[in-house]
């Protein structure tokens, strides 16, 4: 006999996945491993049909209104598909190389241009990063594109400026196992912008130093240098 299909929402399955493994879910986490097949398209359905409810309570017509008809629609799919993918899609494959040469110089991987939104207010923080790494002679390198898809991947997801940047260095830690990693994150917060004091000039700066980076202020100083922040004139 076939069970009938469950009428719990896709989002009450997934939770009770996570919490039954004793795993984490705050806003910057990654929950694909939880997320059956169907499940994100059904999340969609889901997280539309609430957003409805808001602009509904927001006092907007939007039976009427041709502005808003569809707007819990795309604000589903921009969450899920697009500005928040980071959390329901899995960490994209990353090639290696073997380091025949033994490669051990400075390598500056930058700007990269991020996208991401503060978990306080669901409000855009749009940046620069830049990643200095100091290959380790032993560990295989990284296709250069790879930085670019795992910085994405990580930002792509609501969360904050200092918890960010220091995900990205223990994922690329983990992936490239180098001698020294630094990376320097530049970015205007519009929770700043576009509400509250709505200071239009201000801009988050920080970075995090692993390694030699940390050890050797020589190679940090020479890392500084060379990047070509917005900041500086």
């Amino acid at each position: 006999m076939t069970n009938p299909p469950s009428k719990e929402a896709p989002s009450q399955r997934i939770r009770q996945r996570l919490e039954k493994a004793g795993q984490r879910y705050f806003a910057n986490d990654n929950i694909a491993d939880f997320i059956e097949d169907g499940e994100r398209e059904a999340l969609l359905e889901e997280v539309a049909s609430k957003m409805q409810g808001v602009l509904e309570s927001l006092v907007i017509d939007v039976s009427k209104d041709h502005n808003t008809q569809k707007t819990a629609q795309r604000v589903a799919k921009m969450y899920i598909t697009e500005v928040f993918k980071g959390r329901f899609e899995k960490q994209p494959p990353v090639t290696e190389f073997p380091n025949i040469r033994e490669v051990n110089e400075l390598m500056i991987v930058g700007p990269i241009k991020i996208r991401s939104a503060c978990s306080h207010h669901f409000c855009p923080i749009i940046g620069n990063i830049w990643i200095g790494i100091l290959p380790s002679k032993k560990s295989n390198l990284i296709g250069l594109s790879k930085y670019t898809r795992l910085t994405d991947w990580v930002m792509s997801r609501p969360q904050i400026q200092e918890e960010a940047i220091t995900q990205l260095a223990d994922l690329l830690d983990r992936k490239v196992r180098p001698d020294g990693l630094a990376v320097v994150m530049e970015a205007d917060h519009f929770c700043i912008h576009w509400r509250g004091v709505k200071d239009a000039e201000s801009r988050m700066l920080n970075s995090v130093m692993r390694g030699q980076f940390l050890q050797n202020a020589t190679l940090r100083a020479e890392f500084l240098k060379l990047i070509p922040r917005k900041g500086r004139d």
